[in-house]
């Protein structure tokens, strides 16, 4: 990728994205895909200072100021806040906080999803209001913010103050608002956002006042009280609006509830949220921690994962599957959908791309289905390029070039060719999958992309990967991290007790369990190796059929030469007692683990769970099996309630890890 071309791409973009929003009242971006842009760009800067353009968004902390309103400088500059999107991005800004400061207090608040204001009073009476603009100058609303009917005039108190907040628009309000646009042929607003924004810059201030506006204050940036909730309360106490869900949190674990509170009860609210803000409550730590260019290093805004977002359709590249079928896939210009950043996505095969008319060059929907699948939901017709063409399906297996051929319901395209290194393919996806080797880092699409790039086309090259270390972290998607990461993973790999590696090999009819049993009878590979038919049929559960298969398998010389490489490697080749076992209330289900457990860290619960074949995920679904709860559990408990998932509380966890034998080993 051309670092500077892709800066100088995003650049643009953005910019004419602001002119869109903010000076024509026209959007054509949603705010996640703006805020998705904006991620990267500010990514790229840092990373590659030199290709920064002095014209770049990230300069600016707010937006342009409407030309024709009367420009208003504010007194102290109006911060922007970072965001962040996950649970552990939190846990981040709360690692950089205790860096600075000792055992900090946090308050949540609501983010309401609406125009930043900032206000001025002169001995208690309404002075002024203005835009963010660019966080220094502004533009200037009173007109129009004095027709808001929450907004005070004159203050129970003759101070001084300068107060910043919200204004927005209630879900009712936009509702009957388009009801008559509609009437009247008049374009109807896209959300509550839009139409509070478009309504205060208006020049006529009726147009304001028939809007129905309401206002939220949430901040003073200069006040000689001692924490941000007192403000508040100085705030409620002048008559000024300020939202009522607002909470004090002695530590990040209240926080994480509180988010995952109002992750469930945000559909209820009469006006939007687009997530929860969090800011540090002493104002001595706020001034100890103080503000880069752009934020205040105190507080950070948590996003809620958009349910849809919008992205380019860069490309649709072919894959060829397990069994010879062949799948189109989405290649998508970077975009955070539900908290991750997805590239790609399944296409499904050429009638799903025909009856949604998806072409190279679209900005297409994406959603992530089941909250796990990233998919394609359409294309945006009305974002729509003149000059982009039809897809036209490829003919020929992108691996081996054979002629494809249709499935019998001609749904699908399949390659005919049993020697197509497809089939190469699927034996290094299962070698390394989590039953087998347990290698993070590649899963199917990785190994599909590496092999079609000739990095990695049998077993031994994954254990050479360190040899390419350089090149590896110079593809997209890959950083000096997620790299060190892989390697680690691999290198671990090598101590895999003898089942993992037998169950990878993919002997024909040998899954985990015979893996298992194979490996606890014969203790070492050389041992099975040297067994005979006869030897082999007489294991209960093995039978005459997998006793020939195993047989025949080690009798291949490719096979045992496989094998010997390995051993020089050092993977090792003997069975471990005690590293593998089963019980059926963990061995193959899925586990969430939500709450704070108190007899033990979830990186520990999560290794037990793994040792007895389980696994743990990150979200409640239908495919849940059980659902650890812990102090605080949040939404995650509440959907396990709704879906009828099987919860083990605290006592039930603690009643079997003893009956396990686990629970004195932590």
């Amino acid at each position: 990728m051309d670092i500077q071309k892709r800066i100088d791409k995003l650049v643009e973009e953005l910019k004419e994205a602001n002119v869109k929003y903010y000076v024509n009242d026209e959007p054509t971006m949603t705010d996640n895909e703006y805020d998705s842009l904006m991620d990267e760009l500010i990514k790229l800067e840092e990373k590659y200072p030199e290709y920064v353009r002095k014209d770049s968004p990230t300069k600016r902390v707010g937006n342009e100021v409407i030309s024709a309103f009367t420009k208003v400088r504010h007194t102290t500059q109006m911060f922007s806040l970072a965001d962040v999107f996950n649970e552990e991005e939190v846990k981040e800004f709360d690692k950089r906080v205790r860096k600075e400061v000792d055992n900090p207090e946090y308050v949540c608040e609501l983010k309401i999803d609406g125009l930043a204001v900032s206000l001025e009073y002169e001995k208690g009476v309404f002075k002024r209001a203005a835009t963010r603009g660019d966080g220094i100058v502004g533009e200037d609303i009173t007109h129009n913010v004095k027709t808001i009917k929450d907004l005070p005039l004159k203050l129970k108190d003759p101070i001084d103050l300068e107060v910043r907040g919200e204004i927005y628009m209630k879900k009712e309000v936009l509702n009957k608002l388009n009801e008559e646009r509609a009437k009247k042929g008049e374009s109807l607003f896209q959300n509550a956002r839009n139409a509070a924004a478009g309504s205060v810059r208006q020049l006529d201030s009726k147009i304001a006042k028939e809007r129905n506006l309401s206002m939220f204050l949430y901040h003073v940036p200069v006040t000689n009280l001692k924490t941000h909730y007192e403000t508040i309360e100085l705030l409620r106490e002048n008559g000024l609006p300020t939202n009522p869900n607002i909470t004090k949190c002695k530590d990040i674990d209240e926080v994480l509830h509180y988010i995952d509170e109002w992750t469930v009860k945000r559909p209820s609210l009469p006006y939007d949220i687009d997530g929860i803000v969090i800011k540090v409550n002493d104002l001595s730590y706020q001034r100890i921690l103080g503000s880069t260019v752009k934020y205040p290093k105190w507080a950070i805004a948590y996003k809620f994962p958009a349910e849809e977002v919008y992205t380019e359709l860069e490309d649709i590249i072919c894959t060829v599957g397990r069994t010879g079928q062949i799948t189109p896939n989405a290649v998508l210009a970077p975009v955070k959908v539900a908290g991750s950043t997805i590239k790609r996505a399944t296409l499904h095969n050429y009638a799903y791309i025909k009856e949604k008319d998806l072409r190279i060059g679209d900005i297409v929907s994406i959603r992530k289905a089941g909250d796990v699948i990233p998919e394609v939901v359409e294309p945006i017709l009305t974002r729509r390029k003149d000059n982009l063409e039809e897809y036209q399906m490829i003919r020929h297996c992108p691996i081996c070039g054979e002629k494809l051929v249709p499935s019998s319901s001609n749904i699908d395209l399949f390659c005919p060719n049993e020697k197509c290194p497809a089939r190469n393919i699927n034996a290094l996806i299962h070698f390394v999958s989590r039953g087998a080797m347990n290698i993070d880092g590649l899963g199917e699409r990785i190994m599909e992309d590496f092999y079609n790039m000739g990095i990695i086309t049998s077993i031994v090259d994954i254990y050479h990967l360190e040899e390419r270390k350089n090149e590896l972290i110079e593809l997209e998607g890959f950083g000096n991290k997620s790299v060190n990461n892989l390697l680690q993973s691999i290198l671990n790999s090598k101590n895999n007790s003898l089942e993992r590696l037998l169950f990878g090999l993919g002997i024909s009819g040998i899954g985990a369990k015979n893996a298992r049993i194979l490996a606890k009878r014969f203790k070492n590979m050389d041992n099975l190796i040297k067994a005979s038919k006869e030897e082999l049929i007489n294991i209960v559960d093995i039978g005459e059929v997998l006793a020939v298969n195993i047989y025949e398998y080690f009798r291949s010389v490719d096979n045992l030469d496989l094998i010997n490489k390995l051993k020089e490697i050092g993977i090792n080749m003997e069975y471990i007692s005690g590293e593998s076992r089963e019980d059926a209330r963990i061995t193959h289900k899925k586990f969430v683990i939500t709450g704070t457990i108190s007899f033990m860290g979830r990186d520990e619960i999560k290794k037990i769970i793994e040792k007895y074949d389980g696994s743990v995920i990150g979200s409640v679904s239908k495919k849940t099996d059980v659902v650890i709860v812990g102090d605080s559990p949040g939404s995650k408990y509440d959907k396990a309630l709704a879906l009828g998932i099987t919860i083990w509380d605290e006592e039930d966890l603690k009643n079997i890890l003893t009956e396990l034998g686990e629970l004195e080993k932590v």
